[in-house]
Order: C-alpha cells, then sequence, then structure tokens
C-alpha cells in the first residue's frame, strides 16, 4: 500500500539551487568541466579563530545538551555583536541561537501567523518563504521589486498591504537581498517602522548578508524605535565567517518572543550544539579582520562578473550594492532564443557544451518577478569568472545548440516575451 502524503506535503517546492548543484556535481563526476556559480556558498575556510575554538569546545566536551534558546555566554556575545555592528538595543534575553537562519523563518511563523492571515513577501524573494508561510495556512501576498528600482520595496506596496488587506499580519522583508542584491536604505526602514508602528503587525528581517554591503554599510529593522518587539531579526554565521556546514545562526527580537521561540527550539531541534555555539562566540569576538578581508574578495568577484556580464550583448546588471550574487537582466536574449530564463541557465549548464558549462539559476527559481533574469553566484576564483563569461558570450549565440535543447526540454520554450527589457 502506499500511503498518502498530506497537500502540504504533495505541494512542497524545493530550493532549486540544491537540485542545480546536484545536476552540477553530477556533470562533474561524469568529467565535464563546471564552474558553478548556482550555490550561495563561501569558498574560503572557517576563520581560524572559529574553528581552533569549536575544535578545542569538543575536545573539553561541550557536546551535550544544554539551554534552548543557547549558551548563555553565546547569547551574551551575540547581542554585544548587533549593539556594536547594527544598533540593535538587545540584550543576552533578546537573542536565541539556532542551526543557521533559515529555521527562524519557521519558528517566526509558528509564532505569529494564524490561517487566513495575510504575509506581504517582496519578489522575487528567497523560495523558503511560500512554504514556511503556506504551512501555517496564511496568504503570501506579493509585490514586486523592480530593477529600475534597485530591487529596493516600495513603501507604497506596504501601505497599501496594511490597509487594504483583510488580515494584514507579518512582512517578509530580506536585505542584502537574496537573489537581486538590493539593499534597503535606513530612509526606508525608518518609512516601514512608521508604517507599522503600533498596529499588530510583525516583520521577519532576514539578514544573512549583513556583512555583504559595497556601498555603504548595513541597517536593521530592529536598530528603529519600537520595533523590537515587532520584529524577529536573523543572522548566519554561513556567509561573514564560512560557516554553512556548522549550522549555526542567531535571532533577534523582543524577550517575549524568543522564549516563545525557545519553547519551539525546545519542542522541534533541543538546542544548537554547545561546541558549535562556542565557534561562533570566537568568530564575533576575534575573526573580525579576517571576516572583512574576505568580503573584500567577495566584492571584487561581484563586481568583476557584474562588469563582464554587460560586455555580453542583452545581459544588463546594476552597479554591485550587496551580496555576493550578480542577478542579471537577460529577457532580451531569452526572447532572442524563445528560451525561459531557467532554461537558459539549464542551457548554459547541460546543452550548450559536451565538455564545459555554468551552473546558474535562471530568476523565476525566486517567483514571477525574477522571470527573465539569471542569478550568479561569485564563489569561484576570478579566472573562473572570467571563464563564464567568455562561455556566455559564445553559447548565447549558438542558435543551433539552444534549438536542439529546447527539442528535448520544451518545458523551458519560452510561450509569451518577457517585458523587462532595459
Amino acid at each position: 500500500m502506499t500511503v498518502r502524503f498530506s497537500r502540504f506535503a504533495r505541494s512542497l517546492e524545493v530550493e532549486k539551487a540544491f537540485t542545480v548543484l546536484a545536476a552540477a556535481r553530477t556533470l562533474k563526476a561524469a568529467g565535464r568541466d563546471i564552474v558553478e556559480l548556482e550555490i550561495g556558498d563561501s569558498p574560503f575556510p572557517t576563520t581560524a579563530a572559529a574553528a581552533a575554538a569549536g575544535i578545542q569546545a569538543i575536545s573539553e566536551g561541550q557536546t551535550r545538551y544544554c539551554a534552548s534558546p543557547g549558551l548563555p555566554e553565546f547569547r551574551q556575545a551575540a547581542a554585544e555583536f548587533v549593539r556594536q555592528e547594527f544598533g540593535i538595543p538587545a540584550e543576552a534575553c533578546h537573542i536565541a541561537a539556532g542551526p543557521g537562519a533559515k529555521v527562524f523563518e519557521q519558528f517566526f511563523c509558528e509564532a505569529f501567523l494564524d490561517p487566513g492571515d495575510g504575509v506581504l513577501v517582496f519578489d522575487p524573494a528567497f523560495p523558503t518563504y511560500r512554504p514556511n508561510i503556506e504551512r501555517r495556512g496564511a496568504r503570501v501576498v506579493l509585490r514586486p521589486l523592480r530593477q529600475e528600482n534597485h530591487f529596493r520595496p516600495d513603501i507604497d506596496d506596504v501601505q497599501s498591504f496594511v490597509d487594504g488587506d483583510e488580515s494584514p499580519r507579518a512582512i517578509f522583508l530580506n536585505s542584502p537581498h537574496n537573489p537581486t542584491g538590493g539593499v534597503v536604505t535606513e530612509q526606508d526602514l525608518r518609512d516601514l517602522a512608521d508604517v507599522i508602528r503600533g498596529r499588530d503587525i510583525v516583520v521577519f528581517s532576514d539578514e544573512p548578508y549583513c556583512h555583504m554591503i559595497w556601498d555603504g554599510q548595513h541597517h536593521s529593522l530592529a536598530a528603529q524605535p519600537g520595533m523590537l518587539s515587532q520584529c524577529v531579526a536573523s543572522y548566519t554565521f554561513s556567509k561573514s565567517w564560512n560557516m554553512s556546514g556548522w549550522r549555526l545562526g542567531f535571532c533577534v527580537s523582543s524577550a517575549d518572543t524568543i522564549e516563545m521561540i525557545g519553547k519551539m527550539i525546545n519542542t522541534a531541534l533541543s538546542c544548537t550544539p554547545p561546541f558549535i555555539q562556542m565557534a561562533g562566540i570566537a568568530a564575533m569576538q576575534r575573526d573580525r579582520a579576517e571576516r572583512e578581508a574576505g568580503m573584500k574578495q567577495f566584492a571584487a568577484r561581484v563586481r568583476r562578473l557584474a562588469d563582464g556580464l554587460n560586455t555580453i550583448d542583452g545581459f544588463h546588471t546594476l552597479p554591485p550594492a550587496a551580496t555576493f550574487y550578480v542577478f542579471a537582466n537577460a529577457a532580451a536574449v531569452c526572447n532572442r532564443l524563445n528560451i525561459t530564463s531557467h532554461g537558459l541557465a539549464m542551457y548554459l549548464l547541460e546543452g550548450a557544451d559536451d565538455e564545459f558549462g555554468v551552473a546558474c539559476l535562471g530568476g523565476e527559481c525566486f517567483g514571477d518577478a525574477g522571470a527573465g533574469y539569471v542569478r550568479f553566484s561569485c564563489a569561484e576564483p576570478e579566472d573562473r569568472l572570467d571563464a563564464a563569461v567568455r562561455f556566455l558570450s559564445s553559447a548565447v549565440e549558438w542558435t543551433g545548440r539552444v534549438q536542439r535543447y529546447l527539442e528535448d526540454h520544451p518545458e523551458f520554450r519560452l510561450v509569451h516575451p518577457y517585458d523587462s527589457v532595459p
């Protein structure tokens, strides 16, 4: 007998970066040379003090359970960190540790959303937002991010959601933004705070790329007056300290919200391993110089790739503002080749050449507003980025190869031309 999965399980869509990653690794194992620009992972080793502290903590027996919200010393260190770096008025009671930042999406939704509640999400968006919202029976309300507005949220969209939705309850805010690299300004955050302050509306402020700002500095909604009680800000060690495999993050919110999230950690995860938290303390306290050196390398790579893509006829990118992604408008290329943007990405990976390929993601992997764009990660060395640009400039001219690929993959044939041509 085949058992029946729930409606939610049957509707679940995964983060496609990992699907493309699997395809890229399969091709590499078969001998093909693949430039991997699909996954948002750091190529650098974990920062030195963090790695050493984690090893030492294991040797000292920090391998047992701890309090669900985290070690007291980790919570204190994280509070001091966000106070100093982002001006958030946090104490230890405002911090909860978790295995990365993504888990706090789910806990936020469980803490605040009921069936039928409206949740404003800016499109394109990180793909795990929707399933976490829909897991609670809430409604995703989409508003677009536009290249001409540098992919910043429009405050009028926030106001219309708050005033016009039948049950406005929450907002998902991601800055610096994945996949577009857009950054909200401090004035944007002031305006957002003024719209929601005193209303029964909460914000999930997703901030994993907080140190990948190439022009200006990072600002958090949690630093705005009164917003600590109306938002949950999440952070990860994956990007800043190259600790993606350690699975460590934390969230910042009011003491009451952290107490509730602590209960959820207790019932779902028990706790985050103490030795991993000890590594995180060392990262925050002793690895700033190494972190900043790594950020400079990322900034150079993302600018190099953006400049290279802009030399290809039909590609258009903005000057990089943040993150290690380039979100390139490829609508003109897609229209000319009659291929969807994710179809173009998959063609570059598996269809353009029998010995070489570039792994990247079509913008529609992040929502309908991403259609016509292609997202590239900049985790590869500079010479590999240059090789990717050279390959792209040739591959988009091989119309015969494109048509043969579409014959084998008709699902990628473009039905209606994109209208987002710059």
